[in-house]
């Protein structure tokens, strides 16, 4: 018995098998059947309208649905207005912003372009009159000119000097004269470098150069004046020697003894600006006004002699 228990076999009942995939497909091909059936309604339907008068029974359907979801329809178009209106305007904002800084971007553009025409605009008018003064009668015989831009320009109340952008590779040399784009001398090198000088001005309190009365022929040195400014005096002029206001002076271009003089005759100086005599003074009180303006000059020519 405990064999025959131990070793019979018991059949269970088979689990019921479910066909799934036609159910799919019944469930596809009845959705299919409907989709068909409106497809062809609404077209029918469509037809139809397009097909009856004004007054036929579709276009009386469509009046009644109309009627009766116009309150709907405002009541809808009224609630989603500030909804609207506010998405409208945020749009707006953030459009306003975006060109704003667009606008901002294009004008920064515009204005540093503005900038630099105007500064190539002066540069080139100070080019041209250098041009003219090197190919001019008034430019000094036996000399060639080295043109260079003032890059450094610092003045203090004990000197007056300025670094210009070539030295001595360019031919430059110390007590070189520099003038300016119209010939006005300015000053001469007082140091040097590879590329770049130093210039020493006329308004320097070390600077001198002999000058002369274009008009009247007097001769006197040239040096600045007591105090701060630009105003240099004709010194050494005796009392009996004729100088007027607004005369203009210019270099001497005078030698002293066997040396010759470091600037060529006939440079600009400036212009007599005020003459006082006193019984005391040996000489007369001569106050000129230089014609270079030392505080926009951008370029400079060094005047460097022919037969150095």
């Amino acid at each position: 018995m405990r064999l025959a228990a131990l070793g019979s076999t018991v059949q269970r009942a088979a689990s019921p098998t479910y066909s799934s995939s036609r159910t799919a497909s019944a469930r596809a091909l009845r959705r299919r059947i409907v989709a068909g059936v409106l497809i062809a309604l609404s077209l029918a339907l469509i037809t139809g309208y397009f097909r009856e008068s004004d007054s036929g029974a579709l276009h009386d359907v469509q009046g009644v649905a109309a009627s009766i979801l116009h309150p709907f329809q405002v009541g809808a178009e009224r609630v989603a207005r500030p909804f609207q209106d506010a998405y409208g305007w945020f749009a707006g904002f953030i459009h306003a912003k975006s060109e704003n800084e667009q606008l901002k971007e294009q004008l920064n553009r515009l204005e540093q372009r503005a900038i630099q025409n105007m500064t190539a605009a002066r540069e080139n008018v100070e080019l041209k009159q250098a041009l003219e003064f090197k190919s001019g009668p008034s430019f000094p015989g036996g000399y060639d000119s080295v043109a260079a831009r003032v890059t450094s320009y610092d003045p203090n109340e004990f000197q007056e000097r300025l670094v210009v952008s070539a030295g001595r590779d360019d031919g430059v040399r110390v007590d070189d004269p520099v003038v300016d784009s119209q010939g006005h001398l300015v000053g001469n090198v007082s140091k040097t470098s590879p590329r770049t000088a130093q210039v020493t001005l006329l308004t320097d309190g070390d600077f001198a150069v002999s000058g002369r009365d274009v008009l009247t022929g007097t001769y006197g040195l040239v040096s600045h004046g007591q105090g701060a400014g630009e105003s240099l005096i004709l010194d050494l002029v005796p009392k009996d020697k004729l100088v007027r206001r607004n005369d203009p002076i210019v270099t001497a271009g005078r030698r002293t003894g066997r040396l010759p003089s470091l600037y060529p005759p006939g440079l600009a100086i400036g212009t007599v600006e005020q003459v006082g005599r006193t019984d005391v003074d040996v000489y007369q009180s001569v106050q000129v006004q230089p014609l270079a303006d030392f505080s926009s000059i951008s370029f400079v020519l060094v005047l460097v002699p022919k037969d150095r």
